[in-house]
């Protein structure tokens, strides 16, 4: 599953918004959740009736199961469904159950009057259920006066549309009946077997082939007015379906799917393992998309696009999206984890498949930059106190289970597997995967499985380091000497964010360390034991190639400042980004100064590459909405605390930075991605914390051109400069964005403009934009969101807390658990003592579901920032004045 990524859409809008803490689980509780082990399913035949206008269904289900040992009950998962019947056949003989519930576990129990014998047996079940409106299970979507009935299963939630021994071990086949509307089109995870009119004179009956053995989280359904874009790769069917006014915007995903599916085939050495392959856009859905095998589900905003006013963000985000569930056919569905507590490894290899596969069909993207910089947020996640291992310990409600899709599971294990194929060669490291995926295929496997068949193929320790990254907790510091006779003096210890948190030092890790080198790089292992490493030849010391190791790095003085010096010609792109972030993290801990970190972003501030001054720009609300870590807009909000030291940091940007932008021209047809990329970068940092009245002014003429016709402005400036001019807007561009999200039918415009409209510093505009988030006109898959973007823009936070608090009702009405979670995680934007206490008392006292573990990152955030601010404020006050020429009396205009 993807929860979708970055500002422009849900994962990675949402991702690092969604913020966990350590799981406290103890076996007992977890055991208790769980379903007895006597009783395997091995096929499951279903027959649904959905009635898309009273929001009901019936199911007449059959489940063959085979029984260890006898028993006179079988229990199973079932949430809201209404039983009618349910009987079991075992050695020729039928009996009816009495049924019970346990409601907490979401189980029921059938009971029969005589046992049932070891062996096999048949349970045949007549039930009831609601399409519910929670975005889960199987539910109602709703669009422009239409209404469809689609599904989300992962985690737990298919035993809300037939009861199920709903765990990822118990795989099964599955033999799908759907009758519907005849004028609808159906999509389930196997082709049509069979499509038959009746029973009723305006239904038909679409009987699809039995999947292959997989788990109850990975089928669907879906009926409504689907149009669909065909294809094919490999020999496989492929299409991408939307409702009927988007079904143009579907070519782009179609193009990415074929060639990610060909890209597979080649790189795991296993044909895609089905007949056929859907991608369906949904109106209304909860995550950024789903893996469901065979009928992939995502947002409309992660699936379609028009290539032709798409901005490259938008692009390249819906070809991850894309590339990550499909990897997901292989890791995740054809081997699938044994229990929820090793899901980082299905999300964590998917996430690091995804930028694989984009990389290589959009070299001009530069996908290994924009893994660098993604991984800056991961490791300042894990710098907190409240992270928890790759592998939780245990997870058994739920609740316990949706905590586990975080950015741990997803960013962290990406970044372990991007160090262990570093460390053993991209080939070797494919060898590995082939190995593990060719002994799992159509079972279940765990992580040991994963690094002992890279250990076995590659013949190096693997299953020490893996064992190291995965059972701790944390990220280590490197903290090198300066080199001599071939070899550097290293010690660490494991890292935090915060410099009031001491480290336990017996926490210790074995990893590859990788060094640059003329050859590219050169890697040695560190142990617990080992306090030196070999240097590659040379007298430079950079001791992240690549910036694919997970740690961070510190170096004595002379080192730190021949890195600076040398960073344009010494460093790759991904370096340079690695670079600025280890210096982020040293003043967030106290170990350097914002001076000493202002005079690197200065040092880097002709970068030709987008990414690199992405990460100088940053952003205000980064470790909520982006991802991305430290940068200069961070150090505006977290860090100045008077305006007058805001107006001096504004001062010395636009000196800085102007010239720099100038240097680029005027925007050009023939202009790579890259420099639209830098162009837009660089726009947003004059018009944001740079306050530049000449790129605000530019920036209201671009966005009145770009509403008007998108076509005759480069997205990516536009997309930026619309920013930059709602922020500095008025009523009458609230109007304008407000009727295109409401007129709209293009997702990037739709959500866009939805966007824009929370991010007006106008408070009567904010107030606005706040009363129409809840007003029922935005999706709820979207309105929580809205209140979060308000509480991570500073002029706006205040406003939006107290918006919240007021309207408590209406807020909690559309939260589902996971944009729940989100909500609370972005209260932690605040930076003072007082707010920190109300978001603490408010929250214990108006519980939102499944976000405990989020209310505590939230806190320790704003401790974080607190801490931050006492340590570092004074050195920019100081810093400022050493700059000249930008002191608050001078011109606001350079």
């Amino acid at each position: 599953m993807s929860i979708s990524r970055r500002p422009a859409s849900l994962r990675r809008i949402l991702f690092a918004a969604i913020l966990f803490c350590p799981l406290p689980f103890t076996a007992p509780f977890a055991a208790a959740q769980r379903l007895p082990t006597n009783v395997v399913p091995q096929r499951y035949t279903l027959k649904l009736t959905p009635d898309l206008q009273s929001a009901t269904f019936t199911g007449v289900e059959t489940i063959g199961v085979t029984l260890k040992q006898p028993t006179n009950a079988i229990t199973l998962n079932s949430a809201q469904i209404a039983f009618q019947s349910v009987a079991v056949t075992a050695a020729g003989k039928q009996q009816k159950a009495t049924v019970s519930f346990d409601k907490p576990k979401q189980q029921a129990t059938f009971t029969f009057a005589d046992p049932l014998p070891a062996g096999k047996a048949t349970l045949d079940i007549r039930y009831s259920g609601i399409l519910n409106n929670q975005l889960r299970g199987f539910y109602l979507s709703k669009a422009r006066g239409q209404r469809f009935a689609v599904t989300q299963f992962e985690p737990t939630d298919a035993r809300r549309a037939f009861p199920s021994f709903d765990e990822p071990a118990y795989k099964a086949v599955f033999d799908i009946t759907i009758v519907a509307p005849k004028t609808d089109t159906v999509i389930s995870n196997s082709p049509i077997e069979a499509d038959t009119p009746g029973p009723a004179a305006d239904q038909h009956t679409l009987h699809f082939y039995p999947t292959p053995k997989m788990s109850t989280y990975l089928v669907a359904f879906l009926v409504g007015d689907f149009k669909c874009t065909s294809g094919a790769s490999d020999g496989v069917p492929i299409r991408v379906c939307a409702t009927p006014e988007q079904v143009n915007l579907t070519h782009f995903a179609l193009s990415t799917a074929e060639f990610a599916l060909h890209f597979y085939d080649n790189y795991f050495g296993i044909h895609y393992p089905l007949k056929k392959l859907d991608l369906i856009g949904i109106p209304d859905f909860e995550a950024g998309a789903m893996e469901n095998f065979g009928a992939i589900t995502f947002r409309e905003q992660d699936l379609l696009l028009d290539p032709k006013t798409a901005s490259i963000s938008t692009q390249e985000n819906v070809a991850l999206d894309v590339a990550h569930e499909m990897a997901h056919q292989w890791f995740g569905d054809l081997v699938t984890m044994q229990w929820w507590n090793n899901i980082w490894l299905n999300e964590g290899f998917a996430t690091w498949m995804e930028s694989k596969t984009v990389a290589a069909m959009r070299p001009d993207w530069h996908i290994p930059q924009v893994v660098a910089a993604d991984e800056q947020g991961a490791l300042d996640y894990d710098a907190a106190p409240t992270t928890h291992p790759i592998r939780a310990r245990a997870a058994s409600t739920p609740a316990e289970i949706n905590q586990l899709f975080d950015e741990i599971s997803y960013e962290k294990g990406c970044d372990v597997l991007l160090t262990v194929e570093n460390y053993l060669g991209p080939e070797m490291f494919r060898k590995g995967v082939h190995a593990y995926l060719t002994a799992h295929e159509y079972g279940n496997a765990t992580a040991q499985d994963f690094w002992n068949a890279q250990t076995a193929t590659s013949h190096k320790p693997v299953d020490k380091i893996m064992q190291s990254l995965i059972t701790q907790p944390g990220e280590p510091i490197l903290t090198f000497a300066s080199p001599a006779n071939g070899q550097v003096s290293v010690r660490q210890q494991r890292f935090f964010l915060n410099p009031e948190v001491k480290p336990d030092l017996t926490e210790k890790w074995t990893l590859p360390v990788c060094f640059v080198s003329g050859a590219g790089q050169s890697c040695d292992v560190l142990t617990p034991e080992t306090s030196t490493l070999k240097l590659p030849e040379g007298s430079f010391l950079d001791a992240n190639a690549r910036d694919k190791g997970y740690y961070r790095t510190a170096y004595p003085e002379p080192v730190y400042k021949r890195l600076v010096a040398d960073a344009e010609t010494r460093l790759t792109p991904p370096e340079r980004v690695g670079l600025i972030g280890d210096e982020w993290a040293l003043v967030r801990s106290d170990r350097a100064s914002v001076g000493d970190y202002l005079n690197l972003l200065a040092a880097l501030k002709s970068d030709p590459n987008a990414t690199v001054i992405a990460s100088v720009v940053g952003s205000a609300s980064a470790s909520i909405l982006s991802g991305a870590a430290g940068g200069l807009a961070v150090v505006n909000d977290r860090v100045a605390a008077t305006p007058d030291q805001r107006t001096e940091l504004a001062a010395w940007i636009r000196r800085t930075f102007s010239p720099e932008y100038d240097n680029l021209g005027a925007p050009s047809p023939n202009d790579t991605p890259n420099k639209k990329q830098l162009r837009a970068a660089l726009f947003a940092l004059l018009g944001g914390p740079g306050r530049d009245p000449k790129v605000i002014s530019q920036a209201n003429q671009i966005a009145e051109h770009f509403m008007q016709d998108p076509k005759s402005v480069d997205p990516n400036l536009g997309q930026t400069a619309m920013a930059i001019a709602a922020r500095n807007g008025d009523t009458a561009l609230f109007d304008k964005l407000q009727q295109i999200y409401e007129t709209s039918t293009n997702p990037e415009f739709q959500i866009g403009a939805l966007r824009m409209l929370a991010e007006f510093e106008n408070p009567t505009l904010e107030e606005r934009a706040l009363q129409f988030a809840v007003s029922g006109k935005v999706k709820s898959q979207d309105a929580a969101i809205q209140l979060a973007i308000a509480l991570q823009i500073p002029p706006e936070r205040q406003l939006a807390w107290k918006f919240i608090q007021s309207h408590w009702p209406q807020v909690h009405a559309e939260l589902t658990p996971e944009l729940g979670e989100i909500l609370v995680a972005s209260s932690g934007s605040f930076c003072n003592a007082g707010a920190r206490d109300q978001v603490q008392s408010f929250y214990s006292t108006h519980k939102v579901a499944a976000a405990s573990l989020s209310l505590k990152h939230a806190i320790e955030e704003i401790n974080g920032c607190i801490q931050l601010r006492q340590d570092q404020e004074a050195n920019l006050k100081s810093w400022l004045q050493e700059q000249p020429g930008i002191q608050s009396g001078s011109s606001p205009a350079e």
